[in-house]
């Protein structure tokens, strides 16, 4: 992977399509659009052309051809970018003509990887355009696209800039050992300005888990006794059978999904084994370990109870607050007990035959969920970024309790806070974390 070379891949979506776009990146970009399309092209301006194989005059396809000229492009260099019919016919022609050409095909996010080392985009934008591409939910999206705005790369450069000027009083304190009234006259200026950046920092960690559970989504674990209703309400919440419901107690044995979006939440729910004092066999016994770990994992734990059977004893242990105890079998007749549930935890009747009361729970899980996410732009998205920003703080801490006694030492603690903070947008240490970040990327990204 070298920056002469000239790459090539799709940028849409991989499969037969009416439209697809390749993208054409590098030095021989504009050279080799001109060979296919055989006549100029305005930049900038899409251009009705019909691509032919030079090697044996064979039309390839025709579509839309866009040249950009660097730096004003996606990775920064001269860019090229094909709009064509998206058959696996056309793709196989393009890719091999583009090869016998001189360009090669392009390795998973390296037109992204270009982009950052042209300056197009940096370290936390990159991380945000990857989200923006696994976004399921409007959260995700917005946070993934404010990220790419630049919101939080401007918070921690802020934050960069704040150090570096704390670091000024700091030098002079070594640079002029001798006048007395310089160390005092030091911490009187650095102190503060420390004291107030640390406190800052700390308020925008405390709000990591939300970032958090936006990107990441929220997990739900469904338990109860054998034939509660904890499938059927699976079912019901998904539209689709995607949990075997049966009369034989026993029958989900391993863990079933289905993903919901909750108020701009994802929200991953899980069937699980139905939990009872004994098990019928060890496959059970097993499917019981694998619930009771999954409800303790859960964000949220789904409580299913048939009101004529009651609650068993072993689960309500598990429940904490903003947990739900669910009725089920509502459209039977049968009247809960009501007051079952420990503190913190709300009870709803439903039928899942009947759709009866699922609007009001999926509206309690999302109302639950929300409690979480509430919040404002911009947030550290990642555990690089809650990492970067506890080692500044830990350096802050070290600054602080130095800087009347040991200034020297203040200002390297001073300078490893910035470098960390740095870290956050890729102004230091980018190569550490390259590979990590861009092993989500697809090719042609």
């Amino acid at each position: 992977m070298t920056a002469d070379d000239t790459i090539f891949a799709r940028a849409s979506g991989a499969g037969k399509a009416g439209v697809a776009v390749f993208r054409l990146s590098g030095p021989d970009s504009h050279r080799i659009a001109g060979t296919l399309v055989g006549k100029r092209i305005k930049k900038r301006v899409a251009a009705l052309a019909t691509l032919t194989d030079p090697q044996d005059g064979a039309p390839i396809d025709r579509g839309l051809v866009i040249l950009f000229d660097g730096p004003a492009s996606f990775t920064g260099e001269d860019v090229a970018e094909f709009h064509l019919h998206g058959a696996r016919a056309v793709e196989a022609s393009l890719y091999g003509t583009l090869s016998a050409l001189g360009a090669r095909p392009a390795e998973a996010g390296e037109f992204t990887l270009r982009a950052l080392k042209n300056g197009k985009l940096d370290l936390a934008q990159v991380e945000a355009l990857a989200d923006l591409i696994d976004s399921e939910t409007t959260l995700q999206r917005m946070q993934a696209l404010g990220q790419l705005d630049g919101r939080l790369s401007a918070l921690a450069e802020g934050w960069r800039a704040q150090l570096l000027r704390v670091l000024v009083p700091l030098e002079a304190d070594i640079d002029f050992p001798d006048e007395d009234d310089v160390p005092a006259a030091v911490a009187a200026r650095a102190g503060p300005a420390i004291r107030q950046l640390k406190d800052e920092l700390t308020a925008f960690l405390s709000d990591s888990d939300r970032a958090r559970t936006i990107r990441e989504g929220v997990s739900i674990a469904v338990i109860g006794a054998p034939n509660a209703g904890k499938s059927s309400l699976v079912n019901a919440l998904a539209g689709s059978d995607v949990a075997i419901v049966s009369d034989q107690p026993g029958t989900t044995r391993d863990i079933v999904e289905t993903r919901l979006d909750l108020g701009g939440v994802l929200a991953t729910v899980a069937d699980t084994a139905g939990l009872r004092p004994a098990a019928g066999d060890a496959i059970e016994a097993e499917g019981m370990a694998r619930a009771r770990a999954r409800a303790e994992a859960a964000d949220i734990r789904l409580l299913v109870v048939d009101p004529a059977a009651g609650v068993p004893v072993e689960t309500l242990p598990i429940l904490r607050p903003g947990d739900l105890l669910v009725w089920s079998k509502a459209d039977l007749g049968v009247r809960p007990p009501g007051n079952t549930a420990p503190a913190g935890v709300r009870e709803i009747a439903l039928s899942a035959k009947t759709g009866a009361g699922l609007a009001d729970l999926v509206a309690g899980m999302t109302e639950n969920v929300s409690r979480e996410t509430h919040g404002g732009e911009p947030a550290l998205t990642r555990a690089r970024h809650v990492k970067a920003v506890e080692d500044a703080l830990a350096a802050l801490a070290r600054a602080e309790a130095n800087i009347e006694n040991a200034p020297e030492l203040a200002a390297e603690d001073a300078r490893l806070a910035a470098r960390a903070l740095g870290s956050i947008t890729g102004a230091v240490g980018v190569e550490d974390v390259l590979g990590e970040i861009f092993s989500s990327f697809c090719i042609g990204k």
